[in-house]
């Protein structure tokens, strides 16, 4: 079995500003924030291609 990445995860300090510049600046294509509902639950995915997803958290909510 060959190993391959799938999903690259990156923590940031503003995941609103970050899915700003990814979708804008960058124009990957996402459907936005997802998991507003739950209070460590916000998440947002890019697929970059159709094997590889960006996905980007607000690192903040989840640090010790």
């Amino acid at each position: 079995m060959k190993s391959r990445i799938s999903v690259v995860t990156l923590g940031v300090d503003d995941l609103h500003s970050a899915v700003h510049f990814y979708k804008n600046g960058l124009g990957f294509a996402t459907e936005g924030i997802v998991g507003e509902q739950f209070e460590n639950g916000t998440v947002a995915f890019f697929k970059l291609t159709s094997v590889l997803t960006l996905a980007v958290f607000e690192r903040k909510k989840y640090s010790i």
